[in-house]
């Protein structure tokens, strides 16, 4: 098992705004991650790896402007899943960057990323191992911002939510929703 936490403090201090609304919310899509991961009766292996790429796949928020959940970098918010990506590759953790960088709502296409002309690499995004759609699907329930940080979405509020961003995500979701509860 990897030290998740040592690698955390490094990027997100822990006397800081940002870390209290990052550990809460990794925190909570971790576990609601391992509820489904041990639901569907994954091995021991894949647990592990859950959990810590959970803890782990918002990092990149550390890199971004967001007065919401006290963020102070100069990056926008859509970018906090490839910056991500960058400081997990940084660490040696390849499997682990791939989650930051594809757990955004069910994923952002290439061809998203250029449609709107988003400030982010132009490649795929989307998850694509169990693992990854897990903890994507975990994700969507909990925010970072401080006034709900410990109130999950509802179903139909994760479901506006995405379709806010794509008129497919939803139907996506729905699919996970069905295959992990």
């Amino acid at each position: 098992m990897i030290d998740y936490l040592k690698i955390i403090h490094k990027y997100i201090p822990p006397d800081t705004p940002l870390y209290r609304n990052y550990i809460i919310h990794v925190t909570l899509t971790t576990a609601k991650a391992l509820e489904v991961a041990r639901r569907l009766g994954l091995d021991d292996a894949s647990i592990e790896f859950i959990e810590e790429a959970a803890m782990l796949h918002d990092i990149g928020v550390c890199k971004v402007s967001s007065e919401h959940i006290g963020s102070k970098g100069e990056q926008p918010y859509i970018a906090h899943g490839h910056l991500g990506r960058e400081i997990l590759e940084t660490e040696g953790l390849p499997k682990h960057a791939l989650v930051a960088e594809r757990h955004n709502g069910v994923g952002i296409t290439k061809a998203e990323i250029i449609a709107k002309n988003l400030p982010v690499p132009h490649r795929d995004m989307v998850p694509v191992t169990l693992e990854e759609k897990i903890i994507a699907y975990a994700d969507n329930f909990y925010t970072k911002v401080p006034e709900y940080v410990f109130k999950p979405y509802s179903i139909p509020r994760i479901k506006d939510r995405l379709a806010y961003f794509n008129d497919d995500a939803p139907a996506i979701w729905q699919k996970w929703h069905e295959q992990f509860s």
